[in-house]
């Protein structure tokens, strides 16, 4: 991918807000000890972080280390913030940054923690009928599907992935619809799926994509615009908002997983030999 300056100012100054909301943890809040504290987390997710074994990887390492159990629901990032504007959970983990901003600013989440980051990438048939290689944008990748009306498997669920993928239509100039333009209401994986029946292109996590490679005939055929990066952060539930929340265990799982120990943990893990994400310390390329 081309160097993305912005985004790793961005990431650069989101690891000082990190070291200033772990000390404000560690010194002034109850119950955060860095021994095994015990207790219980519910958390609602990306499917992306599930399907690729990332999820439960993390937190089978958390719980050995802290004791804290941790249940959660993979349901997309838009229906998982509709978990935390309900009080069902205790924490968020997504990826859309600009709704993640407007929860926060509407005092639903304490803050936003950035903690990973991939990209995304458009897969198709591996012939590339649309010509993709030869774009020099995602949104001209995008218009030159919708111009030969070749099939797109959307995920249609207001999930992060969805929501960029809209963001790259509307930068592209192009209102999707028709015979074409399959929206399958479903998950990543399973949208990858559909596109690999449909013969369909799709955007897709990075990770997700190499997770499922073995399993579906698709291929990368466009890769490495900015408008691509895929940044993931922690959200805990405001307390004030839903006084029931287990804030001592979300707070703990934010400091673990900002902390070099979580943060190698998700550099170092891998499917089929690749990385399938970059910890947020880590500068983008």
């Amino acid at each position: 991918m081309p160097r993305c300056p912005t985004w790793f100012r961005i990431l650069r100054e989101a690891g000082a807000c990190l070291i200033a909301l772990a000390l404000a943890f560690g010194a002034g809040l109850p119950g955060c000890s860095t021994g095994k504290e015990g207790g219980k987390l519910t958390m609602a997710t990306t499917t992306s972080v599930a399907n690729t074994g990332l999820l439960d990887y993390l937190i089978e390492h958390f719980t050995k280390e802290t004791g804290i159990e941790v249940q959660y629901i993979a349901a997309g990032t838009g229906r998982a913030l509709e978990h935390g504007r309900a009080g069902d959970v205790d924490l968020l983990l997504v990826h859309a940054p600009d709704a993640e901003k407007r929860f926060v600013e509407e005092g639903y989440g304490v803050e936003r923690v950035p903690v990973a980051w991939n990209d995304f990438v458009i897969v198709g048939p591996p012939e590339d009928p649309a010509g993709l290689r030869r774009a020099s944008s995602a949104a001209e990748a995008f218009k030159l599907i919708a111009g030969k009306r070749l099939r797109f498997a959307s995920r249609g669920d207001n999930s992060g992935t969805h929501m960029r993928e809209k963001a790259i239509w509307a930068a592209a100039g192009v209102e999707p619809g028709g015979s074409w333009y399959i929206e399958t209401g479903s998950g990543m994986a399973a949208t990858l799926r559909v596109a690999d029946e449909k013969r369909a292109y799709a955007l897709t996590d990075r990770g997700t994509f190499y997770a499922l490679e073995g399993e579906i005939d698709l291929a990368i055929a466009f890769e490495g615009d900015s408008l691509l990066l895929n940044p993931y952060s922690l959200i805990p539930i405001n307390p004030k908002r839903w006084g029931h929340v287990h804030v001592r265990e979300a707070e703990r799982f934010c400091r673990w997983l900002a902390s070099d120990r979580g943060q190698a943990l998700i550099g170092a893990y891998e499917v089929g030999g690749r990385r399938l994400f970059h910890p947020a310390s880590e500068p983008v390329e």
